[in-house]
């Protein structure tokens, strides 16, 4: 059945929660830009989720990944091909290797969860149909979130990352970039609600359907999170049943952010700033409760 049959209510949050939910962002944040800075040729990627693990439980926090439903790491770390769920283990990352880390923290029950991608040894080692799909898939991101307002429809999420993806594809053909003949955008993964638990309802597209969707409430918080590749959107499961990897093995990057949206404007929770450089850029309005 398809999900977008069933109308789910998005549950809002008062002020006091929206700060709890700060604080776990603020863990999220710090963390994945430690494990950015230490993910370097060499590093494996299960030293990678140590430091992770270190790094949340010194914050006062407990991550939101390890032991859910089995998954036995604290960050998900995927590679080149691997799109998310990547298990954190014995691989070794080598210069050029297109990385996604996605992060979850809980701070007295709350939860912050955030992604990001990188090209390990810094953009001079990334080639540019690789840095083209990790920059237009973090500027559809924003593109979305800017698309969150008190009373619209949550599909107008997808409508405004589908219409970034396509716009930044345009511009990259008559660039000439070599390797960007295509972007797909994964249908079978979706942003969602987050608050209590880490994965609420409702599901949100990155990419633009008929239906509507709810209602986004004043209070709402939402995990935004496109997932572009280089090729197809069919993708398949590894054997360990976690990591998702293209079906053609094509690149892939994911940046996800959690979101909070008030009657003033949008505070991401899971940027070091609140969002507030991202959101300008994007002409969107910035609006933190405290910091």
């Amino acid at each position: 059945m398809s999900l977008f049959r069933r109308r789910s209510r998005i549950e809002a949050k008062t002020p006091e929660q929206l700060r709890a939910m700060r604080r776990a962002g603020r863990v999220v944040a710090d963390t994945l830009a430690l494990a950015s800075r230490r993910a370097v040729a060499g590093v494996s990627t299960g030293e990678l989720d140590a430091l992770a693990e270190d790094a949340i439980r010194s914050a006062g926090a407990v991550p939101s990944f390890l032991g859910y439903h089995g998954f036995t790491g604290s960050l998900c770390i995927s590679v080149n091909d691997e799109v998310v769920h990547g298990i954190p283990g014995e691989r070794v990352l080598a210069e050029g290797d297109l990385v996604s880390i996605d992060c979850g923290a809980i701070v007295e029950g709350w939860h912050g969860d955030a992604a990001v991608s990188l090209v390990v040894g810094g953009r001079d080692r990334g080639t540019p149909a690789d840095l083209a799909l990790m920059d237009d898939t973090e500027t559809s991101l924003w593109a979305g979130m800017a698309a969150l307002r008190p009373g619209d429809r949550l599909f107008a999420v997808g409508d405004a990352v589908e219409a970034s993806v396509d716009a930044s594809l345009d511009r990259r053909r008559r660039e000439g970039v070599p390797g960007v003949e295509v972007y797909g955008i994964l249908e079978d993964y979706t942003g969602h609600g987050i608050g209590r638990e880490m994965h609420m309802d409702p599901h949100v597209p990155n990419y633009g359907v008929s239906a509507t969707g709810p209602t986004v409430p004043s209070g709402a918080t939402l995990a935004i999170e496109p997932m572009v590749t280089l090729g197809t959107i069919e993708t398949r499961t590894l054997e360990d049943d976690w990591t998702v990897v293209t079906g053609d093995g094509s690149r892939a990057a994911h940046w996800e952010h959690t979101v909070a949206v008030t009657d003033d404007g949008l505070w991401v929770l899971t940027a070091a700033d609140g969002g507030a450089a991202g959101l300008e850029r994007v002409g969107a309005r910035f609006a933190p409760l405290a910091d």
